[in-house]
């Protein structure tokens, strides 16, 4: 029995390891977003100067381990053997829920997993032993746990998100009422000043108020200890100056030069203050071993010497220094998780990851009546003074387009760094394990709110985003607390069968979250997806969509047959996953309609008569996925609902309708596949000949109602499917007849410029 804590030793180092890699994907990520964001600096660099920081930061961290060994629980009341089996618990249940929300996307905090781990498990072992005691009662669990501690770290945890997100808005605003979105002529006055104000305070609170949680804090204090003010005028100089000759030397804007300091200060800021999150429970459990082992091997041992302040072991925060950096350029969640803070913060309209909710829809309403009663307080000259500042330059993009040109600029990247370095360096300076996920998120939402990147088009889906992200918080704060508990409740019912079978199932699901986030990363997009069309003039619009209206008649005509089929088969699975489909192709077709603003904008006055063309050919689009939306909708409700099946005249009427519209669609289909629009005439003549037949159906379906059919379920859902088909018939003819009358093969398309050349035509670079 003694060796199972040697085991789970072993266990407990090796879970580390992958600890440390799915929580760097959740964690480290969020220090990068905003040099990716902004698109300042090449992404290799930024990987590099990220690199550097964590490595460096990992060797500085050891002053935080204290947390993990006392800052929740207190030891002196718990056994050795109570004590390993609530460390195996936390590193379980903690890769667990970081690696559950890695899948998903969704940056949490290292830091509340694993307070609320350590507090769960150590609340449940506290119980366990309150109910063997015959002299103790729930009023004693605070005897068990550090509460004084552990509320200082949760409330500090809460306040950050408060602190964080004004902080961040704050400063926002203030820089840009001073540099506006033109920001390159000012930043000749005052970029210098800016930059030297910036560094100064990366470099002397990460560098210096950083310096205090760690070993090697006493060698500098006499040097650091009652010079602050003279160390801070002296770092304002040599950076103002630094600045100075930077931009002389280089034409180019010290905003560089501080967006790649920011990212290795926060990086570093991060090491330091969260590598406990990672190694601190390993190295308590290691150091418990070892004081087990000294005093004699004897299982019922107290702890108490885990309030002893231990020095971490310089290897061991060295290799995982290593395993962080290796992370950070391998994983492929921290790229997911990333897209997130980027999509909230993006100043142009984009893809909107969330859809909005009740609480998102009020807030949004709320701020924008409280927005408006402060706007009538301000004198109006004052009001446009500001007003202008915050005036964007008009660069039309497409949806997809902004996807490739920077989120936001500059001036919101050095913000972002600026203050959410100097938060989580005061933080690890008072030993607080302050969460770095929620001060570089929030101070990201809060900067994108003062640089109103929320405006009316898409506040209800970022705010519901960001309700989305800090919701997940409260969830990983709830989560761990009742898994954490859980786990340690069944792992002291029995160690030497439970150990294994969660280690088993840790395994399976990491493989198995692993897999299914491989195959959602490596989708690329399909061949039959829609893609939006970029041309000027009605015959580019007309070649450029021909694939899309060949997608849309192959998948039409798919999803009709299997509707058939399902009713006749009576395939409830078939009709379900028809259902799908048509959701897909539909909200496809919605994609493309939210870009004829983009559209309309790009085009050359001579050239309007595309437009008309494109709306057009949109809302018959948009009527034949309805069509089929209903048809599908019908045909799995009735299977569904266990009504009567078809009669086999009413399923052999059905199939000869199939058959004569999959003919239909199958020559438009291959006249748009080879562009031959000519052909479309032809197609065109056929209409009558399909429409006379869903009518005949029709009739006959009258007079067996009349007669034979006695089911009120079967003639809804037949007469609805055929009125539907004809529906259906009526809009792909009209869009056909729109092809056929606007081609003309004697005229050359125009295209539209890229992204690029949009940009260059306002007068910016793709820096900028």
């Amino acid at each position: 029995m003694d060796n199972i804590y040697l085991l789970m030793l072993i266990a407990i180092t090796t879970l580390a390891v992958f600890d440390i890699i799915v929580g760097v994907s959740n964690d480290a990520i969020n220090f990068l977003n905003s040099a990716i964001g902004s698109k300042a600096i090449s992404m290799r660099t930024i990987m590099i100067v990220a690199s550097l920081g964590i490595f460096i930061g990992a060797v500085f961290s050891s002053g935080m381990m204290e947390v993990a060994r006392k800052g929740i629980f207190v030891p002196a009341e718990f056994q050795f053997g109570e004590i390993m089996l609530i460390f195996m618990a936390v590193m379980i249940t903690d890769i667990l829920l970081l690696d559950f929300f890695n899948t998903l996307g969704l940056p949490t905090s290292t830091t509340v997993s694993i307070v609320f781990n350590l507090l769960g498990a150590a609340v449940v072992m506290s119980l366990i032993k309150i109910s063997n005691s015959e002299s103790e009662t729930f009023s004693d669990l605070a005897t068990y746990i550090n509460t004084e501690k552990a509320i200082e770290i949760i409330s500090g945890i809460l306040l950050s998100v408060v602190i964080a997100f004004s902080i961040g808005a704050l400063a926002q605003w203030l820089s840009r009422l001073i540099f506006t979105f033109n920001y390159e002529n000012k930043l000749k006055s005052f970029g210098i000043i800016f930059g030297g104000i910036a560094l100064t305070a990366i470099t002397y609170f990460i560098f210096l108020k950083g310096l205090k949680g760690t070993p090697y804090y006493s060698d500098l204090k006499g040097l650091v200890e009652g010079n602050e003010l003279y160390i801070i005028l002296g770092s304002f100089v040599f950076w103002t100056l630094f600045s100075f000759i930077f931009e002389k030397l280089t034409k180019k804007t010290v905003l560089l030069v501080v967006i790649a300091v920011g990212t290795f200060g926060l990086a570093l800021a991060f090491s330091g203050n969260d590598l406990v999150n990672f190694i601190g429970v390993p190295m308590a459990a290691y150091h418990s071993y070892e004081a087990w082992v000294a005093g004699g091997m004897d299982v019922t041992m107290t702890m108490e010497g885990l309030d002893k302040k231990v020095p971490a072991e310089p290897l061991l925060l060295f290799i995982a220094g290593a395993v962080m950096v290796l992370t950070l350029w391998f994983s492929k969640k921290a790229k997911t998780v990333a897209e997130t803070e980027i999509s909230l913060s993006r100043q142009s309209e984009t893809h909107e990851k969330f859809e909005p909710n009740q609480l998102s829809r009020s807030i949004v309403k709320g701020t924008t009546q409280l927005s408006g009663y402060f706007g009538a307080i301000l004198p109006d000259s004052i009001h446009q003074k500001i007003s202008k500042s915050f005036n964007k330059p008009e660069v039309i993009m497409t949806k997809d387009q902004s996807i490739d040109a920077p989120a936001f600029d500059m001036i919101r990247a050095s913000v972002n760094l600026m203050v959410a370095g100097v938060l989580i360096a005061i933080a690890t300076s008072m030993k607080l394990p302050l969460s770095t996920t929620y001060v570089t998120f929030m101070v990201a939402m809060g900067t994108s709110l003062a640089d109103r990147a929320w405006g009316r088009e898409s506040a209800v889906y970022r705010v519901a985003g960001v309700l989305n992200v800090i919701g997940g918080w409260f969830g990983t704060a709830l989560g761990a607390f009742v898994a954490a508990g859980t786990v340690v409740f069944l792992i002291n019912w029995n160690p030497s069968v439970m150990i294994p079978i969660l280690l088993l199932l840790t395994a399976i699901l990491l493989y198995r979250n692993y897999k299914t986030h491989k195959k959602s990363s490596n989708k690329i997009i399909e061949e039959d997806s829609l893609k939006a069309a970029g041309s000027r003039s009605v015959q580019g619009v007309i070649l450029e969509s021909a694939d899309n209206i060949s997608n849309v008649v192959k998948r039409g005509n798919k999803i009709y047959s299997n509707a058939v089929s399902g009713l006749a088969k009576q395939d409830l699975a078939l009709l379900k996953k028809n259902k799908k489909q048509i959701a897909k192709l539909s909200k496809e077709v919605d994609s493309l309609r939210d870009n004829i603003f983009y559209f309309i904008k790009n085009l050359d006055e001579t050239s309007l008569r595309a437009s008309s063309f494109y709306i057009n050919i949109l809302g018959y689009l948009e009527d034949m996925t309805q069509s089929l939306e209903y048809i599908s909708k019908v045909s799995h409700k009735h299977i569904n609902n266990n009504h009567k099946k078809l009669k086999f005249s009413q399923i052999k009427e059905l199939k000869e309708v199939d058959d004569a519209l999959e003919a239909l669609l199958n020559d438009t289909k291959a006249a748009f596949d080879s562009k031959s629009f000519e052909q479309i005439g032809s197609i065109i003549h056929r209409k009558k000949e399909v429409l006379d037949l869903v009518t005949d159906k029709i009739v006959k379906q009258v007079a067996r109602t009349r007669t034979e059919e006695s089911s009120p379920k079967n003639t809804t859902l037949y007469f609805g499917f055929l009125l539907e088909t004809k529906d259906l018939l009526n809009a792909t003819m009209n869009l056909l007849q729109e092809y056929y009358d606007s081609f003309d093969s004697s005229i050359e398309p125009a295209t539209i410029t890229v992204v690029d050349e949009i940009i260059e035509d306002n007068g910016l670079s793709n820096k900028e």
